[in-house]
């Protein structure tokens, strides 16, 4: 997903790009990983994502609206859900992802812009002194090689691929406490293959009662059944809570169903959608390594394993999930108490686009992260630091998020959730500390930690951390200059933010002056030149109230005075005032 949103802010910029996919299908965890369930926040309909993811999510909506009428109850609700999965509200099939994105960049390829190659790997560098000049790919069938020459080269593979590749300085795994101070850090040194699990997801289509679509009995399944294990039960802090299959379940948001539906035909008018969908990725089908009882936090590990090992991790996977499904169609618990097993469940194999009926590549939660300029920690985000409604500030923003911090443990980690302040994305996590002066990080390969990371993985923050990369590189070649220098000059930084927010990134959390509020550009800029500031109590600016004594003293730090007078003080709202001093002190 970083690399899409990278290509798209670079053409918008007017920039020539080429974009570099290893999968048939563009759009990473959300389409060939399978996760089309976007992983979002509480705000995200009207705060906390880009104006071009909002245009993506839309534009998925507009795919099935326009295909099939929906249902009265669909069409009473704020906001069509094609899925209607419980985890978030906007959940589709895979496909439709990659039609929506492909839709998006059209313009771009079209005019000659965008070069789209798939089903290529980067596997060699050239250049020099600190300076990549040339990335060679080969093709998946080692038949042919491509090799681009670019200003600028955005890392946004899944496993950060590029990262080795160009002699940059990465981490993997878990940190330290003595290395970052955080609290769940580890007491006994680094441990750089304790990396997260990762996941195939499928899709499952509930038939009629009767049907019998039973796969047949995968490799290992009784060890997998037992080890996992493959159970509804879910372990919230002391609580253990039990989902059913289809019903819901009193205390608990939904039926395991529901979670990741992602095609509901109770959305669309009557005969139209035959049947449910749902994308299953819970965690059972959670990959934590070939023997999980033996301890080895190498077993799991994709980053470190040679490529015949690494096709091994897939295969037993894949089997793995296939466990899962075996044992839903079997040996889960029926709702109605009457015997086990919902052998009705079907396989749809062309939803994932694969002859398996698996996702074309594995989600994968953690990266190769670059020793970066600026190393996003627990205490910069969790709750558990922050005195008011926001995490830390950081000067140098280019977006926001939020997400608890979410680390899918392996044998010898523990499993970490913790509440998160809305958060913001540093500019500083984006650059590599020591690597080549064009590189930048695109996905969530960028300067987390371990446990940050489980809170920056996600599919809204992912793309705004590959859309101010891709506007990075844009700004970088416009003016002559490097992202470094970007980074240290305070007045290329305010210029570089200053695009941004034209292109509706927020790049602090105000969530009452959205993207398209009068105030939205104002109001940013501000903040991000630290001039206007939250109350610690909410995230709100309260643009239609009275120009008040703590908006004055925030003007004044840069001169203007909001009281009597000129336009600013003359101003009747705090949106006013702030719309007439960005005025006056832009250039």
């Amino acid at each position: 997903m970083g690399g899409v949103a990278a290509a798209l802010a670079a053409c918008r910029g007017g920039h020539k790009v080429c974009l570099t996919e290893e999968m048939p299908w563009l759009g990473g965890q959300a389409t060939a990983q399978g996760v089309s369930a976007l992983d979002e926040h509480d705000h995200i309909e009207s705060f906390g994502a880009t104006a071009s993811y909002y245009s993506w999510r839309e534009s998925i909506r507009a795919y099935y609206r326009d295909r099939w009428p929906l249902s009265e109850a669909a069409e009473a609700a704020d906001f069509f859900n094609p899925g209607d999965g419980w985890v978030s509200r906007c959940c589709f099939e895979p496909r439709v992802g990659v039609i929506t994105l492909l839709e998006l960049l059209r313009e771009h390829v079209a005019s000659g812009r965008l070069q789209l190659h798939y089903g290529v790997v980067a596997t060699e560098v050239e250049g020099g002194s600190g300076h990549v000049s040339r990335v060679r790919l080969q093709q998946a069938d080692e038949v042919g090689e491509l090799l681009i020459e670019a200003a600028y080269v955005l890392d946004a593979t899944e496993l950060g691929d590029l990262l080795p590749l160009t002699g940059t300085a990465w981490r993997t795994g878990a940190e330290s406490v003595e290395q970052t101070g955080e609290p769940h850090a580890r007491t006994d040194g680094p441990a750089p293959h304790l990396v997260q699990t990762w996941t195939i997801p499928f899709i499952v289509e509930r038939d009629a009662p009767g049907t019998d679509h039973t796969i047949p009995r995968p490799a290992g399944y009784e060890a997998n059944r037992d080890q996992q294990p493959f159970t509804l039960t879910m372990t919230y802090g002391t609580r253990d809570l039990t989902y059913k299959v289809f019903e819901p379940v009193d205390e608990l948001p939904g039926a395991f169903w529901t979670y990741r539906r992602v095609l509901a035909a109770s959305q669309f008018a009557p005969g139209h959608v035959v049947g449910d969908l749902a994308m299953i990725n819970w965690a059972g089908n959670d990959y934590k390594g070939g023997d999980p009882g033996s301890g080895d936090l190498r077993s799991g590990d994709l980053i470190s394993a040679a490529p015949e090992r690494r096709r091994q991790l897939i295969e037993e996977a894949k089997q793995l999930s296939l466990g899962l499904l075996y044992w839903l169609q079997t040996e889960v618990p029926r709702d109605d108490g009457q015997g086990t097993g919902y052998p009705e469940l079907r396989l749809r194999r062309e939803a994932m686009g694969t002859a398996d009926g698996l996702a074309m590549f594995p989600y994968v939660r953690e990266s190769r992260r670059i020793v970066a300029r600026t190393t996003v920690r627990e205490q910069d985000v969790s709750a558990a630091f922050q005195s008011g409604a926001r995490a830390e500030f950081f000067s140098d923003s280019v977006g926001v998020g939020w997400y608890p911090i979410d680390i899918h443990g392996v044998p010898g980690d523990v499993a970490v959730t913790g509440p998160t302040r809305p958060f913001q994305i540093p500019l500083g996590a984006l650059i590599p500390k020591d690597g080549p002066d064009n590189l930048l990080a695109a996905c969530k390969n960028i300067g987390t930690t371990h446990m940050t990371n489980g809170c920056y993985r996600l599919h809204p923050i992912e793309w705004n951390i590959g859309e101010a990369a891709g506007a990075l590189a844009g700004y970088c070649v416009d003016e002559g200059v490097t992202p470094a220098t970007v980074h240290s000059t305070p007045g290329h930084l305010a210029a570089y933010q200053r695009r941004l927010i034209d292109a509706g990134m927020p790049l602090t959390w105000f969530t009452d002056v959205p993207i398209g509020h009068p105030a939205f550009e104002a109001v940013q800029q501000l903040a991000a030149a630290g001039v206007v500031q939250g109350r610690e109590g909410d995230l709100l600016f309260r643009p239609d109230e009275a120009v008040d004594d703590e908006l004055r003293e925030q003007l004044s730090a840069i001169g203007v005075v909001a009281g009597a007078g000129e336009d600013v003080v003359g101003s009747s709202t705090r949106g006013e005032a702030v719309m007439a001093a960005a005025r006056r002190i832009s250039p």
